[in-house]
C-alpha cells in the first residue's frame, strides 16, 4: 500500500491509501474516492479532465510523455509540475506526495 495526499478544489486534504500492486492509475484511485474526476475520455490522454498538480514528489515521478505534455500544454492553467491522473501508475514513487486537483470537477 502506498499513501499519499489529495487536495480537492476547496483546499481541503485528505490522506489516501491505495495498493501499489495492481497496476492502478491515480485517475482510477481519484475515481473510487469518490474525487469529481471527469476522465472523459476513459484515461487515454485525450481530454486532460484529470489534470492535476502534483505539490510535493514530482521529482520520483519522472517525466511526463509526449502524449500526455500535448494536451497539458493546451489547457489554461498549466503547471511545471502538471501531470494527467490517468497517466500516473500508483506506486511506491508516490509515497507521501501530495496531489491537487486541478481538472474539471462535476
Amino acid at each position: 500500500m502506498v499513501t499519499f495526499t489529495v487536495e480537492d478544489h476547496e483546499g481541503n486534504r485528505q490522506e489516501i491509501e491505495a495498493p501499489d500492486d495492481m497496476g492502478l492509475s491515480l485517475m482510477e484511485i481519484l475515481k473510487a474516492s469518490e474525487y469529481p474526476v471527469l476522465a472523459t475520455c476513459g484515461g487515454m490522454a485525450l481530454c486532460a479532465t484529470c489534470h492535476v498538480q502534483i505539490m510535493e514528489g514530482i521529482g520520483e515521478l519522472g517525466e511526463a510523455t509526449d502524449a500526455e505534455l500535448d494536451q497539458l500544454e493546451n489547457l489554461p492553467e498549466y503547471f511545471p509540475t502538471s501531470r494527467l491522473a490517468c497517466q500516473v501508475r500508483i506506486s511506491p514513487l508516490l509515497e507521501g506526495s501530495i496531489i491537487k486537483l486541478r481538472g474539471e470537477d462535476n
